[in-house]
């Protein structure tokens, strides 16, 4: 586990710089740029980073438009899609880590359909009730799988989840584990058109549990850009 403190008085450059020397090659780091200053992303990107995440759609298009001339990255949205913005979200981003319900899905396998785009698409899921969160619960995901097989212009490769607040280690642990339970129930259905490839799930103060439990992506921060303001 590496010093978060002493990471904390160090530049964004060398956070990164350590933070994936401790990585397994089998996981992804997405970092997460909302309100993060252009400058500091291409510090970011200077460091190895080819993955950005961002959580509104509008942010992300006008970051992108001032990092046109680096052409090798990869844009996810992690935050929650409104339909109405599921257009211009498909048009932006290469994975939607961030489709929480049937409406969603269906809305977006429609839009695929007519602009030929094929999305990377994660289902988020809600493994313990929390109103603050959006997501199927495990029970209502197994429940829609018959229809989300339809969902033929999408490529589902997985599962996410974003954890409660103030959880201990052990219930954090805990919840990382029953997504993956979840996920190798889901691959052994065998759907043609729901692949289980990949899991989203670890933030900057839990990833190493997440790691632990099988992430194959983790989605940080506050640990390589530190604290932003007027965080929402």
């Amino acid at each position: 586990m590496l010093d978060q403190q002493a990471l904390s008085q160090s530049s964004c450059g060398d956070r990164i710089a350590k933070i994936r020397q401790t990585l397994p090659p089998s996981v992804r780091l997405i970092a997460v740029t909302k309100q993060v200053p252009i400058a500091t992303m291409r510090e970011a990107y200077a460091a190895g980073i080819r993955d950005f995440g961002e959580s509104k759609v509008q942010e992300a298009e006008a970051k992108q438009q001032e990092l046109k001339d680096l052409p090798d990255l990869t844009w996810h949205l992690i935050g929650h899609l409104q339909s109405n913005k599921a257009r211009k979200a498909l048009e932006l981003f290469q994975w939607i880590h961030s489709v929480d319900s049937l409406a969603l899905a269906q809305r977006l396998d429609q839009l695929a359909a007519s602009i030929d785009h094929s999305p990377q698409i994660c289902l988020q899921v809600k493994m313990e009730v929390d109103d603050t969160k959006f997501g199927w619960s495990p029970a209502q995901l197994l429940a829609d799988l018959p229809t989300l097989n339809t969902c033929m212009q999408l490529q589902i490769q997985g599962l996410m989840t974003i954890l409660p607040r103030e959880l201990t280690s052990k219930e954090s642990l805990n919840i990382f584990q029953n997504l993956h339970t979840l996920s190798v129930s889901i691959a052994q259905q065998n759907l043609p058109y729901i692949k289980m490839v990949h899991l989203s799930m670890g933030m900057s103060e839990d990833y190493p549990l997440a790691i632990q439990a099988g992430a194959t992506m983790i989605r940080l921060g506050r640990i390589l850009f530190g604290d932003r303001n007027a965080e929402k």
